[in-house]
């Protein structure tokens, strides 16, 4: 009778425990870095492997049902619940009923592993309170099986298990004190929190697409190697600076897009197409740009007032312009690059009813044309 009560005041010790141990771990704030949390089923057949069960019980079924928490992505930790039932084979017979309450630890590959389809081998025990009848026994048991995840975020696994459980028996008068050992093995039903689906793995097994994206590259021509792009760069035969649009610092004009732009007005001698000596250093520098831009065609623009008869300004204009261009032919710039036109008093820059104003429109202007340029030539 003393030991019997042992028994039981040891039995209830041991539930106390594990239902402290389940709160405890349901109360667990769950770390951030593991797979957060999941629930475990277990259907599956139940096989007695010793007498005095194996001689009383059939083959029967059990359930188990786990709570899991992971520590880390190998470890989980949580709560467990057993039921398992084994029918008499005698039909008058009763039939055998287990109850376990506890907890126990799990090992795992990671959930969020890449190869092998992301399959999950895993082992655990767990250490229970065992209620047979009116027995109140410990017990424990030890499992392993594989965890296959089904979808790709992972939140289903299926697998088979088999787990060994072993209830321990004190001696008791009048009783069988061997301890009894029960085979489980089944299917198992995992629920779970799952991966971040924006960073899943891919099957190891299926070849994975890779592809190189060849990122073009636009090299903008530029002849003179001054950093300026032929496209924008007035001067692209000459090595100019950026601020004055890839052209060098001439004094007496400024190279435009589509002119060369005087800083100073060549002079004629009165009514006629003689040079003076001042306008020397203009066109001088006029020379000198056109012989740096080897690319630009000119066209000589030779202007006049109104003052005069249109037949006697045009042909003043047109020997003025010719003039220039003997000019700039004979210091060096070749003729197939230079064209002169006279356009009498049809194109006024100003007014022609004051002194100023005609003389304004008493001038000579450089229109540049661009040519092709192909492989650095000029044609």
């Amino acid at each position: 009778m003393f030991q019997k009560s042992c028994i039981t005041k040891c039995a209830r010790s041991a539930s106390v425990l594990a239902v402290s141990l389940s709160l405890v771990l349901l109360a667990a704030p769950t770390p951030a870095n593991a797979q957060l949390f999941s629930v475990k089923l277990e259907p599956g057949i139940a096989i007695p492997l010793t007498t005095p069960q194996s001689d009383i019980y059939d083959i029967g079924g059990g359930q188990s049902l786990k709570v899991l928490f992971g520590l880390t992505k190998w470890l989980d930790i949580g709560p467990a619940v057993t039921f398992i039932l084994l029918p008499s084979e005698n039909e008058t017979g009763e039939s055998g009923v287990v109850w376990g309450f506890g907890g126990g630890i799990r090992l795992k590959r990671p959930h969020d592993a890449k190869s092998f389809y992301g399959i999950s081998p895993w082992i655990d025990a767990d250490g229970f309170y065992v209620r047979t009848g009116e027995l109140n026994r410990p017990g424990l048991d030890v499992g392993l099986g594989l965890s296959v995840p089904i979808g790709e975020a992972r939140h289903f696994w299926v697998g088979p298990f088999v787990r060994y459980m072993h209830v321990f028996q004190a001696s008791r008068d009048g009783y069988d004190n061997s301890d009894a050992k029960i085979l489980t093995a089944g299917i198992s039903f995992e629920f779970g929190s799952g991966i971040d689906v924006a960073e899943r793995p891919l099957p190891a097994a299926l070849p994975q697409e890779v592809r190189v994206v060849e990122k073009e590259v636009f090299v903008c021509p530029d002849r003179d190697k001054d950093g300026l792009p032929d496209g924008v760069d007035h001067c692209p035969d000459v090595f100019g600076t950026i601020d004055n649009f890839g052209c060098p610092v001439y004094k007496k004009l400024v190279v435009k897009k589509d002119k060369l732009e005087l800083k100073e007005k060549i002079q004629f001698n009165w009514n006629t197409a003689e040079l003076q000596k001042d306008s020397e250093p203009v066109l001088d520098e006029v020379v000198q740009a056109l012989l740096d831009n080897k690319g630009f065609k000119v066209q000589v623009e030779g202007h006049a007032s109104s003052e005069g008869g249109d037949d006697h300004n045009q042909d003043l204009s047109d020997r003025r312009a010719t003039a220039v261009l003997d000019y700039l032919a004979a210091h060096g710039v070749a003729k197939d690059r230079l064209v002169s036109r006279g356009f009498s008093s049809s194109v006024p820059i100003d007014t022609n009813d004051t002194q100023h104003g005609r003389e304004n429109n008493r001038r000579v202007e450089f229109v540049v044309d661009f040519i092709i340029i192909n492989d650095g030539g000029v044609k």
